[in-house]
């Protein structure tokens, strides 16, 4: 039996929901480690966030610089069709997260942003180094 197209927008919309944290924990993350080193927070030295956080850039990072399509995209996207939808037909949380974390520019903003961001998480990673044990 064929899953209605409910389900597969559901799920779409749950796909968007994560690529959103996603965004959140990157953007969100630096924020916080940035905060942290300002007023004490020993958290945010922990190494297994640190790392995550590192981890979670460089994926960006070597996405765009090689013109991947990010999975959660391509996965939302799939989802969608399966539904008989394109982007642009979702629900209206759905609406407002996509336009949260898609912009329309040329490619090589995105890199230049991306890069940038990253070349900030290592330069405090080295000023502001993560220690274990903590977090």
């Amino acid at each position: 039996m064929p899953a209605e197209p409910g389900m597969w927008l559901a799920l779409a919309d749950v796909t968007l929901v994560v690529h959103a944290a996603y965004v959140m924990f990157v953007v969100g993350g630096q924020l916080l480690i940035l905060a942290g080193w300002m007023t004490g927070w020993g958290w945010t030295r922990g190494l297994a966030f640190r790392l995550l956080h590192l981890l979670a850039i460089g994926f960006v990072v070597l996405e765009a610089w090689f013109g991947a399509t990010c999975p959660l995209t391509r996965l939302e996207n799939i989802l969608r069709a399966h539904a008989g939808r394109t982007r642009h037909e979702m629900s209206f949380i759905g609406y407002w997260l996509d336009r949260l974390i898609f912009y329309a520019a040329p490619d090589w903003i995105f890199i230049l942003i991306y890069t940038v961001f990253a070349g900030l998480v290592i330069l405090t990673w080295v000023v502001y180094p993560p220690r274990r044990g903590l977090g």
